[in-house]
């Protein structure tokens, strides 16, 4: 019995686990397994293709999360070179500025407008590229090596003639795909588009041959990629920084547990029991208690309705119609049983109200009576007179 009952909420589970487990596997397959352009990413929008291809080559690929990280993993080296890629613009101006002096060979990949500021604030955007292809066309040796490059990217503006800069692939009006910077602190080559280091357009075109040039010029290559971890923090600490990091699934752990225990322990409603009482009350002693209260009250009304209730019922059943027939059906019906004026039968039955316990009792004889002549009406001819039904016990059943 207890299985049948909780059978529902098995099944119940089992199916929310297995919705749980396709939706998992399903978000796995057409997610991606890390960050754009992350170095161990192998989704198409990841970079794990030319990261693999510069360790077989003897370069040492060091992935950071935070400037400070990628400051020491520098340190560490000498001379190393800086990949960036701060798609969510985590880094602020002073941060992109110290960013700018950290390597000898710096390479950002699609920077936003505090990035130029900071590091080319002689350098716009261009838009997206219309050029059906995109060639070197400049004295930067990565370019000249790669010769293409996929076209259809973003691009920055470079006006002509502006000292210190070499742009590479060039559009129109001004607009390159590859723009490099030659300063004191260092070279800092910008990349308009991400699909050069992006695992679905590295084997397209010269982009393999262009990042790996502009990746593999030094023997540690540090693969920074901005996080929260990078923002200042301002203000007090919120709850979450506060909170130790065992809260959260020892809350989700208890919330499971006492799912569990409710649906386990928890009270169900079943069909109801039926108890026989310790006290047989008689019939009589109910009528007759309940007589004196109404006398006692002074509630003839009440006491005749309750007659007249008990009466009707009878005489719709002795007069063969359903019990849930309407009360102007029976009058009719009795009304035409008898022989008798309907508008006779409604005061005796409904409409009469006694203003005495004389008329009360007048009332009542006429009630009887007529429950007497309506069940001698409806016997069927040649019957003799119904069995007097036995005296209730007045056992009161739950």
């Amino acid at each position: 019995m207890a299985l049948r009952r909780s059978s529902f909420w098995v099944i119940a589970g089992v199916g929310a686990l297995l919705v749980a487990v396709i939706g998992f596997f399903v978000a796995g397959a057409g997610g991606s397994a890390g960050p754009r352009l992350g170095a161990e990413n192998p989704a198409p929008a990841g970079a794990m293709a030319v990261v693999e291809v510069l360790r077989q080559q003897g370069v040492t690929v060091v992935p950071v999360d935070t400037l400070d990280e990628a400051d020491a993993a520098i340190a560490k080296v000498g001379t190393a070179t800086l990949f960036v890629s701060d798609e969510s613009g985590y880094l602020s101006s002073e941060q992109l500025g110290r960013l700018g002096t950290l390597a000898s060979q710096t390479v950002i990949a699609d920077p936003d407008f505090l990035a130029l500021q900071a590091l080319a604030p002689e350098v716009g955007f261009g838009g997206v590229s219309t050029a059906d292809a995109l060639t070197a066309q400049c004295t930067v040796a990565a370019a000249e090596r790669a010769g293409t490059i996929s076209p259809g990217g973003k691009t920055l503006g470079l006006p002509a003639g502006t000292a210190g800069y070499t742009g590479c692939f060039p559009g129109d009006n001004n607009t390159y795909s590859v723009i490099e910077r030659v300063a004191d602190a260092g070279t800092i080559t910008l990349v308009a588009d991400t699909a050069v280091f992006a695992n679905d357009e590295i084997a397209t075109y010269g982009n393999a041959a262009l990042a790996l040039n502009l990746l593999g010029s030094t023997d540690t290559l540090v693969w920074y990629l901005p996080t929260l971890a990078d923002v200042p923090v301002t203000g007090p600490p919120s709850l979450g920084a506060l909170t130790p990091g065992w809260v959260t699934p020892v809350m989700l752990l208890l919330a499971a547990v006492s799912i569990a225990a409710m649906v386990w322990r928890g009270r169900r409603f079943g069909p109801l029991v039926a108890e026989n009482l310790p006290v047989v009350v008689r019939a009589n002693e109910t009528m007759e208690g309940r007589a004196r209260l109404y006398a006692r009250g002074n509630a003839r009304l009440r006491a005749i309705d309750a007659i007249r209730i008990g009466a009707v019922g009878r005489m719709a059943q002795a007069a063969g119609l359903p019990r849930s027939a309407p009360l102007d059906q029976v009058i009719r019906t009795v009304a035409s049983l008898t022989s008798r004026p309907p508008d006779q039968v409604h005061a005796v039955l409904v409409g009469e109200v006694p203003g005495s316990d004389a008329a009360m009792m007048a009332l009542s004889d006429a009630v009887d009576e007529l429950e007497r002549a309506t069940s001698l009406a409806a016997r069927p001819p040649g019957t003799g007179p119904s069995p007097t039904a036995p005296p209730s016990t007045g056992r009161m059943e739950p």
